[in-house]
């Protein structure tokens, strides 16, 4: 149990920091991230900012474990939808599979912190 514990805080520390930090720029509407999300992708500034709020709730969501668990998976769908529609968004634009193809990284990442979620809730319920 303490090494599915450890795999688990690790990876969704880690798929949280990434996640808050991302939100960063959305947040506060940095030129770069504007550049990016609203004059090359064609995002508008509020939907912009609406899901980066969601992405830091969502990471706050998966790591306080007194959070509903049905709460959990929604956190955790959200961000599968938010990765999935960040990569097609890059190949919609025609950018090349260097500039989308580490959103797979962050999607196994997603769902590593998924499955090890999983593997843990299973080992902590009663036979």
């Amino acid at each position: 149990m303490n090494t599915l514990n450890l795999a688990y805080w690790i990876v969704t520390a880690l798929f949280s920091a990434f996640m808050v930090f991302s939100s960063i720029g959305g947040i506060t509407l940095q030129p770069d991230a504007v550049a990016l999300l609203h004059e090359h992708l064609g995002y508008p500034l509020y939907f912009i900012r609406l899901v980066s709020y969601a992405k830091v709730l969502g990471a706050v969501a998966i790591l306080l474990p007194w959070v509903p668990a049905r709460v959990k998976e929604w956190a955790y769908f959200g961000f599968f939808i938010d990765l999935v529609a960040a990569a097609c968004s890059f190949i919609a634009v025609g950018d090349p599979v260097g500039t989308w193809a580490p959103m797979m990284i962050f999607i196994a990442l997603l769902v590593s912190a998924y499955v090890l979620y999983h593997k843990r809730s299973s080992a902590r319920r009663p036979a």
